[in-house]
């Protein structure tokens, strides 16, 4: 854009971002390999922090548990929310769902079980708590808001992405790009899409391993503390950054 206005190219990112410092707050394993990371930029890892939510019973059993978690901003129709508790209803899951409209949600009202009924293998409420849900998940579906792809990879478990708007298609690929999970268009949000796509999550221990592996980054690096360190390091330093950041690869993610 700016060699068709006659400009010249600039030898930093573009001006929305700070020259001095700027972190990016997500696991270096979704993010495409580069020659070279700009030396302002630190990638910390996510700021993972969600507000104290009351315990919700699961659904019984020992089939694995799949989580279906809409986006709090996007789909107010719940088109994700029906389609995973059709396209689920009958396979050997056991189907945790959210509507992700409590009091606590932006949307702002309750939201309402899908039409089509709750399925016997689901439990629907309005919010709950990722850090304490996740862990026991095989899988989770999402529309890959970062928040949410962040704490399930913390988690370990791989992310079935169903894009809705914003930054989340480009979550979905890095998700599918890094191994981790899947991407599911718009197009194919169905109940069958949704079937299939978590069939194919669940038959390939692939996903799970990759998902491990960020899951073991996260254990060794702290996002908040790595932040407040490159923070720290500006304030003290005027001639900050003075050395490059780290070429992330995925063959030096350690």
């Amino acid at each position: 854009a700016r060699e068709r206005l006659g400009l010249g190219a600039l030898d930093h990112p573009h001006g929305g971002l700070s020259r001095r410092l700027a972190i990016v707050a997500t696991f270096p394993q979704l993010e495409y390999p580069r020659r070279e990371w700009d030396r302002s930029i630190r990638v910390t890892g996510p700021l993972l922090w969600e507000a104290p939510c009351p315990a919700v019973d699961l659904p019984p059993g020992e089939d694995p548990l799949v989580l279906v978690a809409p986006s709090t901003s996007q789909d107010p129709e719940g088109r994700l929310l029906s389609a995973a508790l059709e396209g689920l209803a009958e396979e050997p899951v056991r189907v945790i769902a959210t509507t992700n409209r409590g009091k606590r949600s932006p949307a702002g009202k309750a939201g309402e079980v899908p039409s089509g009924g709750v399925p016997t293998n689901t439990r629907v409420v309005d919010w709950l708590s990722y850090a304490s849900t996740m862990p026991d998940c095989a899988a989770v579906v999402c529309h890959a808001g970062h928040g949410t792809v962040a704490r399930a990879l913390a988690c370990g478990v791989p992310v079935i992405g169903c894009p809705a708007a914003g930054d989340m298609a480009e979550n979905a690929a890095r998700i599918a790009w890094a191994g981790c999970g899947v991407s599911l268009p718009r197009r194919l949000v169905t109940a069958r899409g949704i079937r299939l796509a978590v069939r194919k999550v669940l038959a390939d221990p692939g996903y799970r391993r990759e998902a491990g592996h960020i899951r073991g980054w996260a254990e060794r690096h702290d996002g908040g503390t790595l932040g407040a360190a490159a923070l720290e390091a500006l304030a003290g330093q005027d001639d900050f950054p003075a050395r490059s950041s780290p070429r992330w690869t995925r063959t030096t993610m350690t």
